[in-house]
């Protein structure tokens, strides 16, 4: 391979994409035909979009010329407003369209705030096991990773995060429900992350990606309840995974309109205004799909059952926590979990993410964990999966 010069050490020091990575492990593989291969490694829904949400799409491409133009820099008005008026509903809170932005998905949301919040020497917490991508842009920032221990039940705690705060921390980054570990933060875990920012001025920042498949019923939290939520308060979401947009790019933020001003900085720079198609789809599933929404949470619910039915059945396999897409588990082999995932591919024909992907380079947890992504495959997918598992010895 060519060497890059002049190459920025940051970027040089982040790791590769895991998801890409462990593609490159069925690259030119051929798997028998009665086991194809089962792909547990990415959350992405594989399904199109209901047909008419496809439809609204085609109708925009074909008849709306603003659907081809530069729009405004933090979303489309009625899409922003509409968030702010269902956020408000969901979470017995006050939010206004000034408090919202759209972004070209939910990674870009969190690049996007992470920007207005620290720079290169600054430290942000995560809890570990971690979502690679938050640790990647960190990284190639030149922002310090400090990990704070979820523990064996993978929920981090506010007494534990304090300890690790410097004057150097800016920022706290919760995900619930977790990837990847698939627990539903409780909402005094909230709460008590939420006092614990503002005591030492930080900003905490909650990923709700997966919010959709919750399996409580009302609202998971009361952060937006209090007037001042603005105040060290940000929350990230993607529209990708209740409407199948992943294609399309539509996530959000709500945050301090003071915030926001900040954040179109960044978007302005470098994507200019979110994917037109994409927001015009979003808008038409929030206004049309919530009983198809429902649906599709009661059925992913069913397959986390399914997964806990599963592992159960295998008692050598250890479930650490189960919910919203993912299982997160420990595997019962005297072998490090990314050569464990890589015997996977060629004995069992299954693909899933070595939880050392999700943790500090070198950590003894990593090396035992795995991350399956179930929400991929349905319920005779997933009882394929643990036939498979029952046999599999690398």
């Amino acid at each position: 391979m060519t060497q890059l010069f002049p190459l920025n050490p940051a970027m040089a020091a982040t790791d590769l994409p895991p998801v890409m990575e462990a593609r490159r492990w069925i690259e030119g593989v051929t798997f028998p035909a009665d086991r194809p291969l089962i792909n547990v490694s990415q959350a992405a829904p594989v399904d199109l979009p209901p047909l008419g949400l496809r439809q609204a799409i085609a109708d925009a491409a074909l008849n709306d010329p603003n659907a081809h133009l530069y729009g405004p820099v933090l979303g489309h008005p009625e899409l922003r407003a509409e968030i702010a008026l269902q956020w408000s509903r969901a979470y017995n809170g006050i939010i206004t369209a000034q408090n919202t932005a759209v972004t070209q998905g939910c990674n870009q949301a969190f690049c996007a705030v992470l920007s207005t919040l620290a720079g290169a020497g600054d430290e942000v917490i995560l809890p570990c096991p971690w979502y690679f991508n938050h640790k990647m842009w960190l990284d190639m920032s030149g922002i310090t990773t400090v990990p704070l221990s979820s523990g064996p039940d993978l929920i981090p705690t506010a007494a534990a995060a304090e300890a690790l705060i410097t004057p150097k921390t800016k920022a706290i980054v919760l995900v619930t429900p977790n990837n990847p570990g698939g627990v539903e933060y409780p909402a005094q875990t909230l709460t008590d992350f939420r006092d614990l920012a503002r005591r030492h001025g930080l900003v905490l920042i909650v990923d709700e990606t997966y919010r959709d498949f919750h399996s409580q019923t009302g609202r998971p939290h009361d952060l937006f309840t209090q007037s001042d939520w603005g105040d060290g308060f940000v929350q990230l979401y993607s529209f990708s995974k209740a409407y199948r947009l992943t294609g399309h790019r539509v996530g959000a933020i709500v945050a301090s309109q003071a915030r926001l001003g900040e954040v179109e900085k960044f978007l302005d720079t470098v994507a200019i205004c979110p994917n037109q198609l994409g927001q015009i789809a979003a808008l038409w599933g929030m206004r049309n799909l919530g009983p198809w929404v429902a649906q599709q949470r009661t059925e992913i619910l069913a397959r986390k059952e399914a997964m806990i039915a599963g592992f159960a059945a295998l008692p050598d396999w250890r479930l650490l926590g189960c919910g919203a897409y993912f299982a997160y588990v420990e595997h019962p082999f005297d072998l490090p979990s990314v050569e464990v995932c890589k015997a996977a591919v060629a004995q069992a024909s299954v693909l899933m993410l070595p939880g050392s992907m999700f943790q500090p380079q070198g950590a003894r947890e990593g090396h035992r964990q795995i991350r399956i992504a179930f929400a991929n495959i349905d319920r005779d997918g997933i009882a394929d999966l643990f036939a498979r598992l029952a046999k599999f010895h690398p």
